[in-house]
């Protein structure tokens, strides 16, 4: 089974506020965006790591992870909310989703948890993007310090992942910025 992690837990300096909040133009934030895709590829459990004094979005199924503290580098917040998420049972793989990656298509989470390796990260036409699907097993060796980072991008150089060449180009759409979402949606 697939379980979805959001990491959603950065200040949004590039874009003026966190990102979670941020909204798309059907009027849903970039959170609910995330959890929805995720959900809709099966996604479950279904968490997201937030900034301090968020407090809880009530979308269903969603367990927010308040982060303690502002300023956590990527890779510190990704690892809390995986010591939160190994904490449950009933899943073998988990998509790693960053908020700012709101547009990817749920048929894309679904086949990157498909795939047998260890690590998939999916291609558009040619360039990396998100969401990355990780093993269980890849997880508790992350919390347990035997991949101790100091990136994701580190772990999966170690893991040796797999390129799936996928047909979304909202796998490499960064809206990190109000321009970068205008123009991934212009594209």
């Amino acid at each position: 089974m697939l379980a979805g992690l959001i990491l959603a837990g950065g200040e949004g300096s590039r874009w003026g506020g966190p990102k979670a909040w941020a909204a798309l133009p059907d009027g849903r934030s970039f959170l609910q965006a995330c959890a929805s895709s995720l959900r809709e590829a099966g996604a479950s459990p279904l968490l997201a790591t937030l900034p301090p004094e968020s407090g809880d979005p009530a979308f269903d199924g969603l367990q927010p992870i308040v982060l303690a503290e502002a300023g956590l580098d990527m890779f510190a917040s990704l690892k809390i909310g995986l010591t939160r998420l190994i904490q449950t049972e009933d899943w073998d793989r988990v998509a790693l989703l960053p908020v700012d990656h709101p547009l990817v298509r749920p048929e894309t989470i679904a086949a990157l948890a498909k795939e047998g390796a260890a690590a998939a990260i999916p291609s558009f036409h040619g360039k990396h993007g998100h969401p990355i699907c990780i093993d269980r097993e890849v997880v508790a060796a992350i919390i347990c310090g035997d991949y101790p980072g100091p990136t994701l991008r580190d772990v999966l150089r170690e893991v040796g992942s797999t390129d799936v060449d996928i047909d979304d180009p909202g796998v490499t759409a960064n809206c990190n910025t109000p321009a970068a979402l205008s123009a991934a949606l212009s594209a």
